[in-house]
């Protein structure tokens, strides 16, 4: 199928579902190691802002930050600066005492650390040093079986914080969205004039618009290894065909990310846990998606990326059933031939 056909049934599948209120406003892209196929926006900056949004429009990127973050960490592992094998402990030495110290960051990078699922830390910790204080006493589960765990990322973005020596909005810049040319990505806060609006939030009292949508990231200053990039579909088509043609790390480094070696990617849901592809995709697939309506998937044997970021938390976080207007977009997207 031509990009030609596969446009217009996206914008039609993405106008319906707009129709229906899952949404205020999309945008997405499709492309190879090539580069950027096809793409297009529907829908407005939030439901009482009637201007069309266009392809420059900004939105909360939610967990899709994770494997950026993941990334960038990566980075300064091909360099020597750290091993997969190194614990958080062995970096945030003032830590106290807890699981998380002793986590090392190729469980934390794959979510098999035992580190706990979303927990609110935000409601009981209204500052940042008291909530990484309760971040390195959680407990963990048993380590090995899967876990999808943003406390972990937040102490993965502290490890690459404190090896560079920089704040980790810089090192993100240095390391991954400045090389690739990524100019429209970055931690917020962001021009309100340009984000696309999220949730209008019980706890702060107002449409959350340009600043991030996360709690927990909102106490940590907005900066964070689990949340708190904005960006838009374009700038993660660079970074998906960035991925596919290798550009990033060494030979060794790049299969570890895709998980050649276990199946399980580093800072990525491995394609079990991708339950929006179908059996387009192939073993290989692997991706992540964002509680705002974000997500971005890589399939390498496809030599394929697909980027659809909506914002589904719009104008509250109930469900609306994104999860069916995700799986009919990588449907249709998949028979774009590389």
């Amino acid at each position: 199928m031509s990009a030609d056909r596969i446009a217009p049934e996206v914008h039609e599948l993405l106008e319906l579902a707009r129709a229906d209120g899952r949404f205020s406003a999309a945008a997405w892209a499709v492309g190879s190691s090539a580069g950027a196929q096809s793409g297009g926006v529907v829908g407005t900056f939030a439901r009482d802002d009637a201007r069309p949004i266009g392809p420059d429009a900004l939105f909360d990127l939610a967990s899709i930050t994770k494997p950026v973050v993941a990334l960038a960490l990566l980075r300064l592992v091909d360099r020597g600066e750290l091993s997969l094998r190194t614990t958080v402990g062995e970096v945030l030495e003032e830590w106290p005492e807890g699981p998380m110290v002793h986590a090392d960051l190729r469980s934390l990078l794959t979510h098999t650390s035992g580190a706990p699922g979303p927990t609110p830390l935000w409601r009981d910790h209204e500052d940042r040093d008291s909530l990484l204080h309760a971040l390195g006493q959680l407990g963990f589960a048993e380590p090995g079986t899967w876990c999808y765990s943003s406390m972990g990322f937040i102490a993965l973005g502290l490890v690459a914080e404190r090896t560079a020596g920089m704040a980790l909005d810089r090192l993100v810049d240095r390391e991954i969205t400045g090389p690739l040319g990524m100019r429209e990505t970055a931690y917020g806060p962001v021009d309100p004039e340009r984000a696309v609006a999220t949730e209008i939030c019980p706890w702060r009292g107002h449409l959350v618009r340009g600043t991030v949508h996360d709690e927990n990231a909102v106490v940590l200053g907005g900066i964070a290894g689990h949340a708190g990039l904005f960006g838009t579909a374009d700038d993660l088509g660079r970074l998906g065909t960035a991925l596919l043609r290798g550009e990033l790390f060494s030979s060794d480094m790049d299969r570890d990310v895709r998980g050649a070696e276990d199946g399980r990617p580093l800072g990525w849901w491995p394609r079990e846990q991708c339950t929006y592809l179908g059996e387009e995709y192939s073993a290989e697939a692997f991706g992540h998606t964002g509680f705002t309506g974000t997500s971005l998937v890589l399939d390498p044997a496809a030599d394929r990326w697909a980027v659809l970021l909506t914002n589904r938390v719009h104008p509250s976080r109930e469900a609306r059933g994104l999860e069916l207007v995700r799986a009919g977009f990588h449907r249709a997207v998949a028979g774009l031939p590389a």
